[in-house]
């Protein structure tokens, strides 16, 4: 019975992998096919990417998602490596409230967290554009670097840093030296995640980013809106899926 269940489970496991990744596969494929119909193959073809690379809006999209999520990823990462380091070191007053709120935009709906955002650049006045994009996506970016980052400072040895206190190292030498390089992995991990949440984001993107302003999500929604699923779009979603896979 134990050898029958573990080769059930995996039967199982194929299937939920092959559920997961089987369209990704039939996109990239299909995005080298000699036709326009996607549901038939005519041969092998690479003019679809050829015709992406003559067109400046779809790069002026790609260009500005790419710039976005390194800003966001940037910010991310300083901003949650300080507020995972200060929640996990520090009491407060206030501090399980604040812990509290730290998860709220990860668990609300995204449309109510993008409308909200917008309603605030409007009643502020702030124009929309690359920067409110930017600030957009930081209200749920720093939040996920932040726990990721808190969770590797969980039960973080101390001693290190006192060792390097007690041979006269300054406490920016100290960070710098011994605690940024123990919660190195902590911070790659955040600091990826933030930029594959904003680099791929579109409901925030579509109410952040103004007149005038594309970017890569919004510019594929409109694509496919327009004209369906065709192989040119097929080549321009492997090639964003591309980026998020080198940075995995």
């Amino acid at each position: 019975m134990r050898r029958i269940g573990d080769r059930l489970f995996v039967i199982y496991s194929f299937l939920i992998f092959a559920f997961l990744f089987i369209p990704i596969v039939a996109m990239v494929l299909f995005s080298f096919n000699d036709s326009k119909l996607t549901a038939e193959w005519h041969g092998f073809t690479t003019k679809w990417y050829s015709e992406l690379f003559g067109k400046s809006s779809i790069w002026t999209a790609f260009y500005n998602s790419v710039f976005v999520a390194l800003v966001v990823t940037i910010l991310s990462a300083l901003l949650g490596t300080a507020t995972g380091m200060g929640m996990s070191r520090y009491k407060f007053r206030g501090k399980s409230a604040f812990d509290g709120y730290l998860y709220v935009p990860i668990i609300i709906p995204e449309i109510t967290e993008a409308l909200s955002v917008l309603l605030l650049y409007i009643w502020v006045g702030i124009p929309l554009g690359l920067l409110t994009v930017v600030l957009g996506h930081l209200t749920f970016t720093i939040p996920f670097a932040a726990i990721v980052i808190r969770s590797r400072l969980a039960g973080y040895d101390r001693s290190y840093e006192e060792a390097a206190q007690s041979l006269g190292a300054s406490e920016l030498q100290t960070f710098f030296r011994v605690t940024l390089p123990l919660i190195a992995p902590g911070v790659i991990a955040g600091s990826l995640l933030a930029f594959t949440l904003s680099y791929d984001d579109f409901v925030k993107t579509a109410f952040t980013r103004g007149p005038g302003v594309e970017m890569l999500p919004t510019t594929i929604y409109n694509l496919a809106r327009r004209g369906g699923v065709t192989p040119e779009l097929n080549a321009l979603a492997t090639i964003a899926l591309s980026v998020s896979l080198v940075f995995a």
